[in-house]
């Protein structure tokens, strides 16, 4: 029996007071709903279908795999409402788990146990046990079966001191899903037709409704505003830090680290506080991440440092480079083995071969830098002439001298030395000496200006 998985996404959100959609809230940097999917792809759904409705163009122009199916849900008139809209093209032999939007740390792992511990031709629920239960819905048993869901608005007393409650996570087959929501009712306090109902409707046509409770509530709560996204925020960054901890990450302090995106790191590892990982980063064994850094979309060979206080985006290094402190690699920088980036030093789509060192206060964009070569304080690579980017080439062993302008295109050739404060516009070619300055003038006697009396 295949499986559909319904993840009912269309509600407003009005309690984050934001133009944003709910279900594309940030959550560890991808939207909330981008977690849920991946839940359901762990699950392998052979149908998934989200059902949408404020924000909806907005919503579907985020998520663009053709896999998806959408529904919409044009008024949002309660939870079994929402489903219905995903029922028409629903396999009828497929068993349902829904799931929602707004719930993003819930694990494929606790999912499979709930659909793996169910009959197929049984209902279950996932359930969880709450100091504080009130304003969720209670689970009412019967000899261990969930017998019904009372919402806390039509609860009485008895059923209020219930502390099981209805995560509305469930899983039924989808023959005896459309009937159930066909005869759904809106005679509540809400005035909306409930999902929940159909537990009542399953007992009542003898299909044992099974409860299955989730490890804990952190893991099934639903994000209403930016309160709760926060704190989703901290349990999703403590978990996947503890996950790379069990793989020998080494942390200063995991409660100071953010990763919003994938990190994989190798043997021996370590991670300083307020370090920020986006997107796809990959840290070699050995490599030490200090404090106060970005790093996006990279990749960081075995041994590498990066010093305090550095932006790294769309970057690669070899092995055992230096970078920072204070460094910025922009997108394309590439370096090779043994390079030092140092400090207020920004490359930009350049290749800086082995050995290599640019050490302090210098630009280098658009640039291919050879083997061994030392680039001094203040070096400019001249790449834009206002219209157009154009290329520098640095041969292998070539001396940069400090406060030079390198303006493109042009090349130095292999062990060339270029003298300090030089505007070179030429190509110089190996073993040259290229200096380029003003001839020195001394004014003997010379007095500064004074500032008249007022």
């Amino acid at each position: 029996m295949g499986l559909s998985t319904i993840i009912l996404a269309a509600g407003q959100g009005t309690r984050m007071r934001s133009a944003l959609p709910k279900v594309l809230q940030p959550l560890a940097g991808r939207p909330l709903l981008a977690h849920v999917l991946d839940c359901a792809a762990a699950l392998s759904s052979d149908d998934v279908c989200v059902v949408y409705g404020h924000g909806g163009d907005t919503v579907r122009s985020v998520f663009t795999d053709d896999g998806l199916r959408w529904a919409l849900q044009a008024e949002q008139l309660g939870t079994g409402h929402a489903v219905q809209q995903a029922m028409p093209d629903t396999p009828e032999c497929n068993r349902v788990l829904v799931l929602f939007g707004d719930v993003p740390l819930l694990t494929a792992a606790t999912c499979e146990r709930l659909v793996d511990e169910t009959p197929e031709s049984d209902v279950a629920v996932l359930t969880v046990d709450m100091d504080d239960p009130t304003g969720y819905g209670r689970i009412i048993r019967q000899g261990g079966s969930v017998n019904c869901i009372v919402e806390e608005k039509d609860a009485g007393p008895e059923e209020k001191a219930v502390r099981e409650i209805n995560t509305g996570v469930m899983v039924c087959p989808a023959g005896k899903l459309r009937g159930w929501l066909a005869d759904l009712g809106n005679d509540n306090a809400q005035g909306e037709y409930y999902l929940t109902d159909i537990v009542a409707m399953a007992v009542n046509d003898g299909i044992t409704v099974h409860g299955v409770k989730a490890d804990s509530w952190t893991e099934v709560m639903g994000i209403n505003d930016k309160k709760q996204l926060a704190e989703a925020e901290r349990a999703l960054q403590a978990r996947l830090v503890d996950e790379l901890m069990m793989h020998g990450v080494s942390f200063a302090d995991p409660a100071r680290v953010d990763i919003r995106g994938s990190l994989t790191c190798g043997k021996d590892v370590y991670i300083d506080v307020n370090a920020v990982f986006e997107g796809d980063v990959v840290l070699g064994d050995g490599v030490t991440v200090e404090s106060n850094n970005l790093v996006r979309d990279s990749s960081l060979g075995a041994g590498t440092v990066v010093h305090s206080n550095c932006h790294l985006e769309g970057s690669t290094t070899g092995k055992n480079c230096e970078i920072g402190p204070f460094a910025r690699l922009r997108p394309g920088a590439e370096l090779a083995d043994d390079v030092k980036i140092g400090n207020f030093v920004e490359v930009k789509k350049s290749t800086i071969a082995d050995g290599s060192k640019v050490n302090h206060l210098t630009y280098i964009g658009d640039t291919e830098i050879g083997r061994h070569v030392n680039v001094g304080a203040g070096t400019i690579t001249c790449n834009y002439d206002g219209a157009n980017k154009h290329k520098t080439v640095i041969g292998d062993g070539a001396f940069i001298g400090s406060g030079v302008e390198l303006v493109a295109p042009v090349k130095v050739g292999v062990n060339s030395t270029i003298g300090a404060g030089a505007t070179i516009t030429k190509d110089v070619g190996d073993e040259e000496l290229a200096i380029e300055r003003a001839r020195q003038k001394i004014v003997t006697g010379w007095r500064r200006p004074e500032k008249k009396g007022s």
